[in-house]
């Protein structure tokens, strides 16, 4: 009782557009891969501490059916007083510059309109998830709630036997350059997450020659 009390008065207390995030996955329905819908996501940051880095910006983009859906794409640029002036080679994000940037707040709101209760899918997601989460928690909010599927992961699962080394770690880029994907636009947030949605797609074919392949399948 006094567990229930308390769940019911953090919901209360929860804002609007969280409640709505939640009741998208309360409502969740089980449904086959083609029917599924998965946003690839990638985000920019400061560096690699969960804790003390800032995600600099979010790129997305929604498939179903294994169509990427590229008129639906997700970015945007956050403005952080963190700022770490050595990454700017890598992400090319100056603290002051071309791109428009939004709160860490509304580059939440926004993002978890965008995803809803899809399944989220990236490379070594759980960097990315942890990173979203800790914005959350910044904002006194719960964690993200969605099914997610590494596509490194995934690719282990997609090589034959005799060569899968589970010691290896695959990179973005291995995954291209064993794939045959471009490395076009390649260390941008939208950039990540096209490239990352094409090798997903690939890996499922790979992985459903025989048409058996089921949700649970793409899991960790």
């Amino acid at each position: 009782m006094i567990f229930n009390w308390f769940r019911k008065r953090e919901q209360l207390l929860l804002p609007n557009y969280f409640l709505a995030y939640q009741e998208s996955i309360a409502n969740t329905k089980k449904l086959p891969i083609e029917e599924t819908r998965f946003v690839v996501f990638d985000t920019e940051t400061t560096g690699f501490l969960r804790k003390k880095d800032r995600v600099l910006s979010i790129g997305a983009i929604s498939l179903k059916d294994n169509i990427i859906n590229v008129n639906a794409s997700f970015e945007v640029y956050v403005k952080q007083k963190i700022f770490k002036a050595e990454t700017v080679p890598i992400h090319g994000i100056l603290k002051e510059g071309k791109f428009d940037k939004i709160t860490e707040l509304n580059a939440l709101k926004l993002f978890l309109k965008y995803i809803g209760n899809s399944v989220l899918v990236g490379h070594h997601v759980n960097f990315d998830v942890q990173m979203m989460n800790e914005i959350l928690k910044r904002n006194k909010l719960p964690k993200l709630l969605n099914k997610t599927v590494d596509t490194a992961l995934l690719y282990k699962k997609s090589k034959h036997t005799i060569y899968q080394n589970e010691e290896k770690h695959y990179s973005l880029d291995n995954l291209c350059d064993e794939l045959n994907i471009s490395k076009s636009d390649r260390h941008t947030a939208s950039g990540d997450a096209y490239i990352t949605a094409i090798a997903f797609l690939k890996i499922l074919s790979r992985l459903n020659k025989k048409g058996d392949l089921k949700f649970r399948d793409l899991l960790a």
